[in-house]
């Protein structure tokens, strides 16, 4: 495409790739907030909290842990440069 079809479509082209700019920076943010192994450990120490209180049911506990420590392997893969 020549310089007088990149101008003509700026108008249309330049918002949307803004928007998939946008769009890739929430992803990473949502990435980083996903996979960070402190709040990760948090998470995990407040999950035993709930479950020795009584908030929650040992199914649950279960069910909860194995997500945030599945989460926990993906972030220590990443950390290292496996993922």
């Amino acid at each position: 495409m020549g310089l007088l079809t990149n101008v003509l479509l700026a108008p249309v082209i330049g918002p949307l790739k803004g928007m998939l700019w946008l769009a890739g920076v929430i992803n990473d943010q949502a990435e980083r907030t996903l996979y960070d192994e402190d709040g990760l450990r948090v998470a995990l120490m407040e999950l035993e909290q709930r479950f020795e209180t009584g908030e929650i049911g040992e199914e649950a506990f279960e069910a909860e842990e194995h997500v945030l420590l599945e989460r926990l392997k993906i972030a220590r893969d990443r950390a290292r440069g496996l993922g």
